[in-house]
């Protein structure tokens, strides 16, 4: 009985404390809560969004829907009003239910007039059906935005300069998968607070602008797969907070800038299928110590692959496919990337044997050497075989363990390599001495220790 009524009494007490809570909170404006049914209504008109919240939005909201007070003098008074601070569109899953996009999602123009306290919006696979194109945006929306992103909107359509005005509160700006074009404006470089940009998957051409360079706190850039095309400004290499550069599938030329070796943080990179020039594997990703990925795979850069491994012992990707490579492939390379996990170097010009030391590569998950000149037995392990990729190297041979994996696709593609022949001992002083097979040496000399009593 005390049970039930100390239950009974903080029951109540929270009721209460609701109830307060409720009467404090301010009410939305009415012209705020009127604009945001009506953008609830343009993205999906099946929901009765009035009756399923008909309260103050600032106290019962659609998850995605985000309320703030902030105190506001302009009367000469000190109040707390209520504004709409977040939009969220496009059901993510089950811990992000964002009100539902309907196939005939559309824009309402008021989304880019009546939240001028705005500072996230978000669309995930919202216009994926009829074309819908972005509305003007108003020149006094957006001085408090920090996030705009747009996710998998393929029938979104319209200008990346029409979109992005005066954001000079930006932080995040992703478009990715859309179907914006247009060239990257100057002004881009005004929004000194962008920590990132993601662009990739769009219609996006042109030049990039030099103005980037002063984008001094960007961590991301992302540009892949767009058309951009011309050379990559030598000014990016003041980009040093960069932790992820992607430029990869665009029409970029001319040499990978040397000022890149300024970008000391970068963990990852990729500038692969480009028209890069025939400069050769760039020296300054040896000065990268905290790369982790690389990737130039389809451009022609040539050459050799150069010893830069030594600093580079984090790196656990490197994509070298179709780059035009000659020569040998580097022993360092299997002696300093202990990390390795995937290693592509296909569809070259390289020669010679897989290094020995390439079998003590412990994590590496997927190696692909196929279409080069390779010859010589193959030292991977049977873990490794399991996704090693050799075909079109006449030259190469497996062992017998390593033929009977799981990747017998490959493995059958390749001639068993013979046993080796024990080489003829080589007379000494009485010691023979098998160079080619130090653990039979060293057995031989603790023999003669015993015996000879030294």
């Amino acid at each position: 009985m005390a049970l039930f009524l100390l239950f009974s009494t903080l029951t109540l007490l929270i009721l209460l404390s609701m109830a307060v809570f409720s009467d404090q909170q301010p009410l939305l404006n009415s012209a705020e809560q009127e604009a945001v049914y009506r953008v609830l209504h343009s993205i999906n008109s099946a929901i009765p969004w009035r009756d399923d919240f008909p309260d103050n939005l600032c106290i019962s909201a659609p998850h995605g829907v985000v309320c703030e007070t902030s105190s506001d003098e302009s009367n000469g008074m000190d109040t707390e009003t209520a504004h709409i601070v977040e939009l969220s569109f496009g059901y993510v899953s089950d811990f992000n239910p964002n009100p539902p996009c309907s196939p005939n999602a559309t824009f309402n123009p008021l989304l880019f007039t009546s939240f001028k306290y705005l500072r996230k919006l978000f669309f995930y696979k919202c216009f994926n059906e009829s074309q819908v194109s972005v509305p003007d945006v108003s020149p006094s929306f957006g001085y408090t935005l920090e996030e705009l992103v747009f996710i998998d909107n393929p029938s979104l359509v319209g200008s990346l300069s029409g979109i992005i005005r005066n954001f000079t509160s930006l932080r995040r700006l992703v478009l990715t998968g859309n179907g914006v074009y247009g060239e990257m404006p100057e002004e881009t470089g005004n929004f000194v607070n962008l920590e990132e940009i993601t662009l990739s998957r769009n219609q996006l051409a042109g030049e990039l602008p030099g103005t980037l360079a002063m984008l001094k706190k960007l961590e991301v850039l992302d540009l892949s797969q767009n058309h951009f095309e011309g050379c990559v400004p030598e000014l990016m290499g003041n980009l040093t907070k960069l932790l992820k550069l992607d430029l990869s599938s665009n029409g970029f030329g001319c040499k990978i800038p040397e000022t890149f070796r300024h970008l000391q943080r970068l963990e990852f990179l990729d500038l692969s299928f480009n028209h890069f020039g025939n400069f050769g594997i760039p020296m300054f990703l040896g000065e990268m110590p905290r790369l982790k990925e690389v990737y130039l795979s389809g451009n022609l850069l040539g050459g050799q692959i150069p010893e830069i491994w030594k600093n580079l012992e984090g790196v656990a990707r490197i994509g070298f496919s179709n780059l035009g490579l000659i020569g040998n492939i580097p022993t360092s390379m299997g002696i300093y990337l202990r990390n390795l996990s995937y290693l592509g170097l296909d569809n070259n010009k390289l020669e010679g044997s897989v290094p020995q030391e390439f079998g003590l590569l412990q994590f590496a998950d997927e190696i692909n050497l196929e279409n080069n000149n390779l010859s010589g037995r193959v030292p991977f392990s049977t873990k490794v075989g399991e996704k090693l990729k050799l075909a079109g190297n006449t030259g190469l041979c497996v062992d017998a363990k390593l033929n009977y994996t799981k990747n017998r696709s490959t493995s059958r593609q390749l001639k068993l390599c013979n046993k080796p022949d024990i080489p003829n001992a080589v007379i000494f002083n009485g010691v023979s001495l098998l160079l080619f097979y130090p653990h039979v040496l060293f057995f031989s000399l603790g023999f003669l220790f015993v015996f000879t009593g030294l």
